[in-house]
């Protein structure tokens, strides 16, 4: 659960100064809570800033650096293919800068995009875990709504700041959140060393509460701050507060004795000396800082060196050392959880902060493999088409229900086209009837452009499916309506097309690549549907529960029509627009690809057998292996 929980001051055996951050609480395998202290939008807005301006600055370096080589080889694409291949490269790099810069860098880069790593942030899963590939991919494309109106982000900053976990939709359907690392890597030592004499027995609990101190300390801090007036009167008050514990000597300032006070109370709770009034467990909180304060600083600092560089750099001798002090961290945090009665404290602030950032670096997942994507391609999405019936065939009729309703509307009434389709398809139709008596194609076929065609149908194509995914989160009415527009537009160009007696020349383009790009349209719809039902189906899980679970299941459907289109694309691309092959040949190619595409879907072979709902093993830490 989400708690709001003050950050730590700088010294042990103080209170940490109250604060409006928020902190949400995990338990790790080990059973010990630990809390992670939610990033704000500030931070986040500012990352999101730098990460902006690593795209824009990229994208413009892509594009001289493009320039330079077309003026140094005279590469012109009114010339010949090379431009339009050149052309065809751009449009899939700006399509990764805008889509794929923050996925790779948070899974591959442990949830830390360049703006995240500068600002000390990181994205976790909700177990605290390292985000996944899946979970990065899910909260980014949902990132789509996030940015609504526009690129104002109105719809991600308020998410975040109306719910306790800092969520944005993203982030509530991958199962995330967006964390601070604001580690602690010095020794845990007082500010001070208290002029108390050395050879002075230890007592066996302090003369102040946790409270009277930190009243205590809280002045002394901040004494030169009041002017002498003010001083003195403060001074005056606490003392006679205090005149219990004060050495009654005539010749001191009350602002004196309050300072020897303060000095003595620090360094017994420095050396373990429990507070006032304590009892049971709770005596035991300053021992255990004062007796395990050194262990956790050399912890901390090889902490610090592994998140730079790796835990392979301690060795395998290493890494396992680093498991042991990390469980005998988790004890310490687990005894001190329950000294300190549930009272925040710098010392447990600190002592979470090691064991979370350790938890986060020794549960992160798996690296990514060529084998683990050929799985994922040829048996999960698969299994996923097949298990997932219901919201494919829902998709399927928000789809073509329209697309038939519309074409027959049109062949009907050509006047309705009209209103259903753009003056320029109108236009495009009515030139169609003189193209088909000079034996042209349904669209003009420069065959220098085709490369650059094949990457902006593409790249085009996969980015309606990314919104009707992200639409999931609108309820799915982003997702249906996306689903009912595209079929009652394709419905309507086939039924002017039929009208006007040139079926064959539109048919003749859709053909070829038509089975496998509605195929991909009907995933990603059922992918949005699917997440939807997270929301408004969650069944016996809780609704965030669910929406997490059936997310991940949606990913499967759309990485599936994402795969898809990038054949389509090619296919639209190279095979569709040519006019020199005939409509018996496009149509082999459909069937072709229709056979390819069930066999694919349903041959449920060897590499097919894993169930798409199955979930991953649970994470062990790294002595169950040698060092990466």
């Amino acid at each position: 659960m989400a708690t709001n929980n003050p950050p730590a001051s700088s010294a042990p055996g103080q209170l940490p100064r109250p604060s409006l951050s928020q902190t949400v609480d995990v338990e790790t395998p080990e059973l010990v809570v630990l809390s992670y202290t939610v990033a704000g939008v500030g931070s986040r807005a500012t990352a999101a800033f730098i990460d902006y301006a690593i795209c824009i600055a990229t994208f413009i370096a892509v594009i001289v650096a493009l320039l330079q080589l077309q003026v140094k080889f005279g590469v012109a694409a009114s010339r010949d293919s090379s431009g339009a291949w050149v052309m065809a490269l751009l449009g899939v790099i700006q399509f990764a800068i805008l889509w794929l810069y923050y996925v790779l860098f948070e899974a591959l880069g442990d949830g830390q995009t360049p703006g995240k790593r500068i600002m000390k942030l990181r994205v976790v899963k909700d177990g605290g875990l390292s985000v996944t590939f899946e979970a990065s991919a899910i909260r980014n494309i949902v990132r789509a709504i996030d940015l609504q109106p526009i690129f104002l982000y109105a719809v991600g900053l308020v998410t975040i700041m109306a719910n306790a976990r800092g969520k944005r939709l993203g982030d509530m359907a991958a199962g995330t959140i967006v964390v601070k690392e604001d580690l602690v890597s010095q020794p845990v030592t007082p500010r001070k060393t208290a002029r108390t004499d050395a050879r002075t027995p230890l007592p066996l609990s302090a003369s102040l509460t946790d409270a009277e101190f930190q009243l205590l300390d809280r002045f002394v801090e901040r004494r030169m701050q009041f002017d002498p007036e003010r001083r003195t009167q403060l001074a005056a008050g606490l003392a006679q507060r205090f005149s219990a514990k004060l050495t009654q000597d005539p010749a001191q300032l009350p602002i004196a004795q309050l300072v020897r006070l303060h000095d003595a109370e620090l360094a017994a709770r420095a050396q373990g000396a429990a507070a006032r009034n304590d009892t049971g467990a709770a005596r035991e909180r300053h021992r255990i800082v004062a007796t395990n304060a050194p262990r956790w600083a050399l912890f901390a600092n090889t902490l610090k060196s592994a998140q730079g560089a790796g835990l392979s750099t301690l060795g395998e001798a290493g890494v396992r050392r680093f498991v042991q002090d990390y469980r005998e961290m988790t004890a310490d945090l687990a005894r001190l959880r329950t000294a300190t009665r549930g009272q925040d404290s710098a010392d447990l602030f600190y002592l979470n902060r090691l064991v979370a950032g350790a938890h986060s670096l020794l549960y992160r997942r798996g690296t990514f493999t060529l084998r683990r994507l050929v799985a994922f391609l040829f048996a999960d999405v698969p299994a996923e088409v097949r298990a997932s019936g219901l919201p494919i065939a829902i998709a399927a009729t928000l789809l073509f229900g329209p697309m038939v309703i519309a074409a027959r509307a049109v062949i009907t009434h050509p006047s309705v086209a009209a209103t259903l389709l753009p003056q320029g398809m109108l236009a495009r139709a009515a030139k169609g009837v003189d193209d088909a008596k000079r034996g042209k194609g349904y669209i003009e076929d420069p065959e220098v452009y085709r490369p650059m065609m094949a990457s902006q149908i593409a790249t085009n194509n996969v980015q309606v499916t990314f919104v009707a995914f992200a639409g999931g989160m609108t309820a799915g009415l982003l997702t249906c309506w996306a689903l009912v527009m595209n079929g009652v537009s394709i419905g309507a160009a086939l039924g002017l097309y039929i009208s006007k007696g040139i079926g064959s020349l539109i048919f003749s383009f859709i053909a070829p690549h038509g089975v496998l790009e509605l195929t991909a349209i009907v995933l990603a719809g059922a992918a949005g549907l699917l997440l939807a039902s997270g929301m408004l189906l969650p069944g016996n899980r809780t609704r965030r529960a669910a929406l997490v679970h059936r997310g991940g299941r949606a990913f499967r459907l759309l990485a599936g029509a994402v795969f898809l289109l990038l054949f389509a694309g090619a296919i639209e691309g190279f095979v569709s627009p040519n006019a020199t092959l005939s409509l018996q040949t496009k149509l082999a190619v459909s069937a072709t690809s229709a056979v390819v595409l069930a066999i694919y879907l349903f041959y449920k072979g060897p590499a097919n057998a894993r169930p798409a709902t199955a979930r991953p093993a649970t994470a062990r830490p790294a002595t169950a292996r040698p060092a990466p």
